[in-house]
């Protein structure tokens, strides 16, 4: 339907109806680098950080997956033939729990070493709860700061090195903790040997 567009010539102005204006959030203020600085401060001073994936990949095989495959495969007749299905499903679930996370890329993670402890991505590690740590060394292959805490469960924490000086992280390090030669554990080992 067309609209006759003289009644809008010549006609009266109504008053202006005011629409209530409401007050949009601020956007977040940036932190001067004095704050900054004040909320590093409940971690200690950064002494000295870098960026490594979180965990090492070690580049499997086809024969390596076939071998895995055939063990799982042998447990899990065994377990069937025993009577055992709660064993046989645990390991077909171990088989594709892990067959999932070793297809999985690791994540780039930040380590921090500061005067109050050491951070990997978002856990911190007061060195009061560190009893002392070791430097496992060995170029191109295992790199890592083995801190051995306080906790009950899994007392040992592996940092990965990645391209970091191991004199220059020990040096920084050494002040705050002991350095007490450790051994490799039965675990590391077998992750060594199998490539896991």
């Amino acid at each position: 339907m067309p609209v006759d567009l003289r009644q809008f010539i010549n006609k009266p102005k109504q008053k202006e109806r005011r629409i209530p204006q409401y007050s949009q959030p601020e956007p977040p203020e940036k932190k001067s680098p004095k704050e900054n600085e004040e909320s590093e401060g409940k971690y200690g001073e950064i002494l000295h950080q870098w960026q490594a994936p979180e965990f090492e990949v070690y580049e499997k095989s086809d024969r390596w997956y076939l071998f895995a495959g055939v063990f799982l495969l042998a447990i899990i007749i065994y377990a069937m033939f025993t009577n055992g299905p709660i064993m046989a499903i645990t390991f077909i679930l171990v088989g594709i729990v892990g067959y999932i996370h070793m297809q999985k890329e690791p994540r780039i993670v930040t380590f921090t070493i500061t005067t109050e402890g050491i951070i990997a991505d978002k856990d911190m590690y007061l060195y009061e709860n560190i009893h002392s740590f070791w430097i496992f060394y060995e170029p191109h292959h295992t790199e890592i700061i083995s801190l051995h805490t306080k906790a009950s469960m899994l007392p040992y924490v592996h940092i990965p090195l990645q391209d970091e000086d191991p004199v220059h992280i020990r040096e920084i390090i050494l002040p705050y903790i002991p350095e007490i030669k450790q051994e490799q554990s039965l675990v590391d080992t077998v992750e060594k040997v199998l490539h896991i």
